[in-house]
């Protein structure tokens, strides 16, 4: 069993996020006390109560103070069972790393952290409206070592336009240096609703460049690889097999629970989706009402949303499983596909698993929606 907080609040918008928060900390007493009562409203939408991962993200969950974490950890408590060995994740931004801060998420058992660094150049930080400093960066990095949270990963963002790739390379060689177990790096992409959407549609920015992108996704593996970490989804790299253990379960199709505003919950059969609008969240949770849409998975969906996430990651997809769920329709209708996917060298298939190539990797998402149902 995995669960999910989203704490919807951050105290600027970054340019290129198209999450769901709001920069006002106005209401963010009454959301934690919406949380803690969909909490409640949800206890049985999945039947185990076990806990293996518990997952703060948003938004900027290291926002949240210590009344804040006491009410959700007490209410969690109520109603399930969180193991003694569960990853405990939360989502920070390195401004927010105090020594202090770092003191009372380790107080709560908060074991591992996905700090936001992005990038160590000072202005691509400005130009990505980043709050934090490249030292600050470095130091909270250094900090939450020596505070004993040693199971940390920080984020990168590549493609950020440049004249040429070595802003990058420094990046790179930087987030190493820090001797992390995990990074994730996602390439920069314009999504409509946001500032760079807006710039864009406004001729102010330019398109990312995918020559650009994918030379960069090539020193990004080929970096990472080089100083022992291993590449076990498409933007995530790990030291010593400390994956994400959250993560892992959306890529292998687990069971979660989502909680808060924009959250999504999935149990195989359905899949739930929690509005994205704070005040209408709180104020259905304040009628007893989960604030939620429920989506019936079909037989095509279940299939497809298997080839989606599962493609990305090492483990990749099973083809007994694929053809058992489709009654044997996905073998039927992508035999062709198929052979023309690993004929190209997009694909390959090892012991009854589907998976990409390193060259399948830079279009994951095209190579799946490919074989779709």
């Amino acid at each position: 069993m995995h669960l999910y907080l989203h704490i919807p609040f951050c105290r600027q918008a970054c340019h290129y996020c198209d999450f769901h928060f709001s920069t006002s900390l106005n209401a963010k007493s009454e959301i934690v006390q919406a949380i803690c009562h969909e909490i409640f409203l949800q206890k049985d939408y999945l039947q185990d109560k076990n806990l293996e991962t518990i997952y703060f993200g948003g938004g900027t969950p290291s926002l949240l103070e210590e009344a804040d974490f006491i009410q959700i950890f007490e209410t969690i408590s109520k109603h399930f069972n969180i193991k003694p060995n569960a990853e405990i994740t939360l989502e920070a931004n390195p401004d927010d790393l105090t020594k202090e801060k770092l003191q009372l998420f380790k107080k709560y058992h908060i074991n591992r952290l996905s700090i936001g660094i992005q990038s160590f150049h000072e202005p691509h930080l400005r130009s990505l409206n980043r709050i934090h400093t490249s030292q600050e960066a470095e130091t909270c990095v250094k900090l939450s070592q020596d505070i004993g949270i040693q199971n940390l990963t920080i984020d990168l963002i590549y493609a950020i336009p440049a004249e040429n790739h070595q802003i990058f390379e420094l990046d790179l060689q930087k987030a190493t240096v820090l001797n992390t177990n995990h990074i994730s790096a996602y390439c920069l992409t314009i999504e409509p609703k946001t500032v760079f959407g807006k710039w864009l549609k406004q001729g102010k920015i330019q398109v990312i460049d995918d020559d650009f992108a994918a030379t960069q996704f090539d020193m990004l593996v080929n970096h990472l690889v080089q100083n022992d970490f291993e590449q076990y989804e498409i933007s995530n790299f790990a030291k010593n097999d400390h994956y994400s253990r959250h993560n892992t379960s959306y890529w292998k199709q687990e069971e979660y629970l989502g909680i808060g505003p924009s959250a999504h919950s999935f149990n195989y059969v359905s899949r739930q989706y929690n509005v994205s609008n704070n005040t209408k969240y709180v104020k259905e949770l304040q009628q007893n009402i989960v604030p939620a849409e429920i989506e019936i998975l079909t037989i095509e969906d279940q299939v497809n949303e298997y080839l989606l996430t599962g493609l990305r990651s090492k483990w990749g997809c099973n083809i007994h499983k694929i053809n058992t769920l489709s009654n044997n329709i996905f073998q039927k209708k992508n035999t062709v596909e198929l052979e023309k996917q690993i004929r190209e060298g997009f694909l390959l298939i090892e012991s009854d698993t589907l998976l990409l190539t390193y060259k399948g990797k830079l279009f994951a998402d095209r190579i799946a929606s490919n074989l779709f149902l």
